[in-house]
């Protein structure tokens, strides 16, 4: 009976399953197909243009806009059925953060058609149809998340799993040229910043991809190429928050959910003043200590010095300050007695495995700095801060990873604040109704009855008593209005401790909020001693630890928006 019972739900989720593997070859394939063109182009292989990478990354999001518009015309003729949807992805935050990378991205578009205008006799037309055909994906893109990121496909789902996931893997080969092209850049200024740190013996050859021909408009040309780079980690974020919200999509296909009652939680200010201040004045500091590290490194040997100096004593101090943070934060959940939420959820786990995973970018740096300090043979002075920064980062990855995957797998605490003015009603005798003291009363000094009378809350119910028996029937209430009175305190009493708990959580969570948005600036905009430090390339060799920054700096960078995000969500949550 039982192999009866099952085998329907089993032969209906098998090709289902087929599905979803078939599809995710498909996808890891096309990856893999675009990653090698790109490490191609990269290295300058023979017959391997940048043209021919831009044309097949136009041809995935053709093929990309093509699966939107038929989607969301198969939705507008389907408006009035009743869908599925997942509560718990495409959080509004989520969806108001990625426009405002997508805006971003818009206007690097613009600068990338200008540029092309200006150096058209030399550059493939390609370099003039990507950015155009790239702001028509990012607009309907954008769309599309706003309003069907929560969607639970129903219908069509073989289709569906090819066409979300071909959007997933077009997002993370867009990431990984914007990556590729942005680290380059980066490389060209760090091979130069090398000679002025007295590191001679490295072999000093810029990798140049300029056109080799004459701008029209030097001015505007001049805007145009260095803009460029400064709008590049906008489109990096943009692009893996587009992935990571279609990937939770495809997850979602065919996926049964029980119907809950969504619990709104908006961002408030009230009460996280504390964290809101000790973290802008992180921020502040931090972008005015990027300003100067960009200005004084490179100068000189001593300027960048002073530069490297600088960076690592404030990175200590900020990473410091959120271990003890989050430590406190630990501590706190661990005096609470709450249980946690198990149910599936696909987002949720996106999010845990997305902090651990991109972490370990951060690590493998951190551990390549330590390994340089233990082994060199020469140290100059600022490379012994380069140690306590390096194990700070480790340490405090650790301990934030941990507040943020408990934080969002706790169950939301439901507070009802009407429990402030409930009035406990009790039965007597069948007939006689008492009403005893409510919690404002007691706190405020009214608990006394301002008259004698019970109010009749049955028709025809009796009202009142004989009078030999009245004295019986108040001293009975009064003992009542005692217990009741101190059961309601000892509820204000906890009340008010978990009150300030929360409070103290809301605002940790928006210092550190704020504390890793700091951290995302310095390596998003160039400033990475990691490349300028030097030390490490003297021990591990200048090319293998090139291409282990170049790797693992994405994850860093993408690591500190991931871990904001999340941290906003457990603000509200909190």
């Amino acid at each position: 009976m039982e192999k009866a019972a099952g085998s329907p739900s089993v032969g209906g989720s098998y090709p289902q399953k087929n599905a979803e593997i078939l599809s995710s070859q498909y996808g890891i394939n096309l990856f893999l197909a675009g990653l090698l063109l790109t490490f191609a182009w990269a290295v300058h292989a023979v017959g391997i243009s940048k043209s021919h990478l831009l044309s097949y990354l136009i041809t995935l999001m053709l093929i990309q806009l093509l699966w939107m518009l038929w989607y969301l015309g198969r939705s507008c003729t389907q408006r009035r059925l009743i869908r599925d949807k997942d509560t718990h992805a495409g959080a509004r935050w989520l969806k108001c953060g990625i426009t405002l990378f997508a805006v971003i991205t818009l206007i690097l578009d613009s600068f990338k058609i200008g540029y092309y205008i200006d150096f058209s006799n030399c550059l493939s037309p390609t370099e003039g149809i990507f950015p155009v055909t790239h702001a028509m994906h990012t607009i309907l893109q954008v769309y599309f998340l706003w309003c069907h990121a929560k969607d639970i496909i129903q219908s069509f789902k073989t289709l569906e799993r090819f066409g979300v996931i071909h959007s997933v893997f077009t997002n993370l080969l867009l990431w990984t040229n914007g990556v590729l092209t942005e680290s380059k850049h980066q490389l060209n200024e760090h091979k130069e910043r090398l000679i002025t740190l007295g590191f001679g013996n490295i072999t000093i050859v810029l990798d140049d991809h300029a056109p080799q021909c004459n701008c029209t408009t030097t001015t505007l040309c001049s805007i145009f190429s260095q803009g460029i780079y400064y709008l590049y980690p906008f489109n990096i974020e943009y692009h893996i928050l587009a992935s990571t919200m279609l990937y939770v999509l495809w997850k979602n296909i065919g996926r049964k959910v029980e119907h809950h009652q969504q619990h709104k939680t908006p961002f408030k200010f009230h009460g996280i003043t504390v964290g809101m201040i000790f973290g802008l004045v992180v921020l502040t500091s931090t972008i005015a200590i990027v300003v100067v590290y960009l200005i004084q490194i490179g100068r000189s040997k001593i300027k960048s010095e002073l530069a490297l100096t600088m960076f690592y004593w404030h990175a200590i101090f900020v990473l410091a300050l959120m271990c003890t943070a989050g430590i406190v934060a630990l501590l706190i959940y661990r005096l609470e007695d709450r249980s946690l939420d198990n149910s599936k959820n696909p987002a949720r786990k996106l999010d845990a495995e997305l902090l651990v995973g991109t972490a370990a970018g951060s690590w493998l740096l951190s551990w390549g700095s330590i390994l340089a300090i233990i082994c060199a043979q020469a140290h100059p002075k600022y490379t012994w801060y380069n140690l306590p920064y390096s194990v700070l980062v480790i340490i405090e990855k650790y301990i934030q990873n941990l507040f943020i995957i408990e934080s969002i797998h706790r169950e939301q605490e439901k507070v009802n604040d009407d429990i402030k003015t409930l009035r406990i009603v009790t039965i007597s005798r069948g007939s006689t109704l008492s009403l005893s003291p409510s919690y404002e009363e007691i706190y405020n000094g009214r608990a006394a009855p301002e008259s004698g009378e019970v109010p009749c809350l049955l028709k025809g119910s009796v009202c009142g008593r004989e009078n030999d028996r009245g004295t019986k029937e108040e001293t009975s209430q009064d003992k009542s209005s005692v217990m009741h009175s101190a059961s309601d305190i000892s509820f204000y009493s906890r009340n008010s401790v978990t009150n300030n708990k929360r409070r103290i959580l809301k605002n940790i969570a928006a210092f550190l909020f704020l504390c890793n948005l700091s951290l995302w600036i310095p390596p998003a905009f160039g400033c990475r001693p990691e490349y300028d430090n030097g030390l490490e390339e003297i021990v591990f060799g200048f090319e293998p630890w090139i291409i282990v920054v170049n790797l693992a700096m994405p994850f860093s960078i993408f690591y500190r928006m991931h871990s904001a995000a999340s941290l906003f969500e457990v603000n509200c949550k909190t």
